[in-house]
């Protein structure tokens, strides 16, 4: 049988061999299996998704561990994954009844009308790899409490943590048919998406696959599509007396996880007079971040990013910009050419007018210099994309503009641009997404509402139109 290898980016060593799956099987047992599970009382799938939460809990080193060999990231931060894995489960369950809640009205003629909602039935989830338990899990869950069946088909670049994430499920009591797991590449996740059996698909990754995504089910509006596409986010430094604590959140959020974060800067835009302090600043840090891998002592602020063809992109895109003209500040190293690892990159694209508009997923970040704020928020929405966008600056009347006029779903303050909380909707505008938020809004794709107007007996009368009898 055909199988899919998995290897450590930090050493490129082979990690895992799985069987690629068949969507046609996996859709059908899923298919077979949900009206069980959707007839089940809502406390008894929630007594199940607690005691996953315990299944991972029990298992967390090895869920850890393996998560940072096959994504390269620092054991420290696959561990905060395991935990926001953990947590997703009390908030899904609060989020659940906070945006699914039965309602009862009084309605006319003492009747009433009840607001209810129900399982869409067999849903599809397509895994990414920078976060390859946290973010699936983010929609894995909602979508059982809600009494879905979900085939869940991870991405090829981390099978093994996707399955590793379907074990501890099963083990938790939830019922194998309920939960499917399509090991494969592009094939699989293609024949996934195009099968008739699925009643929704539920996505994080690339805006490339996510538009072809949306062109696919165009056509097919009684399906439930949930897109989460990523960014060309903007971090604004401007009127801030504090330079050390800035330049902490632009490392922070450009290089946290090898910039392999949808959330994560693209864009530097500074204020003219605060520009080469900062950029002093951001690049002092830079020199003492430590870049490793995963087990390294001491702990490595970032790993290396996927793979070598990722890394061979990034490169490319930042000699893109250089021939268009970026000045380059610190130019993308990479010490081992048969390695991903990659040292943060800087480049000054304030005069590139025909830079691409593209998320560049990796530690790049782009500078670019203004001094006028109407401008800055100009420049912050110079750009397709809509996913993150924060401000760093002193002034709260800046922040009310800022707040008020660019385009993003998540609008931070003095904070980061990546890191966004599991108990607020994670989502964004533009090519970042189609209005279909996670994190706890994900409630409102797994489940749809059903309105009933009701009474205990049938009375109906026809006052006018009628002739005389």
């Amino acid at each position: 049988m055909a199988e899919l290898l998995s290897f450590e980016p930090a050493t490129g060593a082979e990690l895992a061999r799985l069987t690629i799956g068949n969507a046609d099987d996996e859709v059908a047992a899923a298919r077979a299996g949900w009206a069980d599970w959707a007839a089940r009382p809502l406390a008894f799938r929630i007594e199940t998704m607690r005691r996953f939460a315990n299944v991972v809990r029990q298992r967390h080193e090895a869920f850890a561990d393996l998560i940072a060999r096959e994504t390269g990231k620092p054991v420290w931060e696959a561990r905060t994954e395991v935990d926001s894995v953990i947590a997703k489960v009390d908030i899904s369950i609060a989020a659940y009844a906070d945006r699914t809640a039965q309602r009862r009205m009084d309605g006319q003629m003492g009747t009433r009308i009840a607001v209810r909602h129900k399982p869409h039935g067999v849903l599809a989830v397509l895994g990414p790899y920078n976060f390859p338990a946290h973010l699936p899990n983010g929609h894995i869950v909602p979508a059982l409490i809600a009494g879905n069946a979900v085939v869940f088909k991870p991405s090829e670049k981390t099978p093994a943590t996707g399955a590793f994430l379907v074990d501890c499920l099963h083990a938790a009591g939830v019922p194998e048919a309920c939960v499917r797991l399509l090991i494969g590449g592009a094939d699989e996740g293609r024949a996934l998406a195009e099968h008739r059996g699925i009643d929704g698909l539920l996505f994080t990754g690339s805006a490339r696959t996510g538009l072809a995504l949306n062109r696919l089910f165009a056509d097919r509006p009684e399906k439930m599509l949930a897109l989460e596409m990523g960014g060309n986010n903007p971090i604004v430094v401007w009127d801030t007396p504090d330079i050390h604590t800035a330049a902490v959140l632009v490392v922070q959020s450009a290089f946290t996880s090898a910039g392999q974060r949808c959330t994560a800067a693209r864009r530097l835009i500074v204020q003219d007079r605060l520009h080469d302090a900062l950029i002093a600043e951001v690049d002092k840090l830079i020199d003492r971040l430590v870049v490793g891998a995963p087990h390294d002592t001491p702990q490595p602020f970032m790993g290396p990013v996927i793979d070598n063809e990722a890394a061979d992109q990034l490169t490319e895109g930042f000699l893109d910009l250089l021939m268009r003209g970026g000045r380059p500040i610190r130019h993308l190293e990479r010490p081992d050419a048969a390695l991903p690892f990659l040292r943060p990159a800087m480049i000054d694209v304030t005069g590139v007018a025909d830079r691409p508009d593209v998320e560049m997923f990796g530690p790049v970040l782009q500078v670019i210099r203004s001094d006028d704020f109407d401008a800055a928020i100009a420049e912050a929405n110079n750009t397709r994309y809509g996913l993150s966008a924060s401000l760093i600056s002193q002034t709260p009347a800046l922040y009310d503009r800022f707040w008020a006029n660019v385009r993003a779903g998540i609008v931070n303050w003095n904070r980061p641009t990546n890191g966004a909380a599991s108990n607020a909707p994670f989502g964004g505008v533009g090519r970042s997404g189609n209005h279909r938020p996670s994190a706890y809004y994900a409630a409102d794709y797994c489940a749809y509402p059903v309105a009933s107007n009701e009474a205990d007996a049938a009375r109906a009368t026809i006052g006018i139109g009628l002739r005389d009898a």
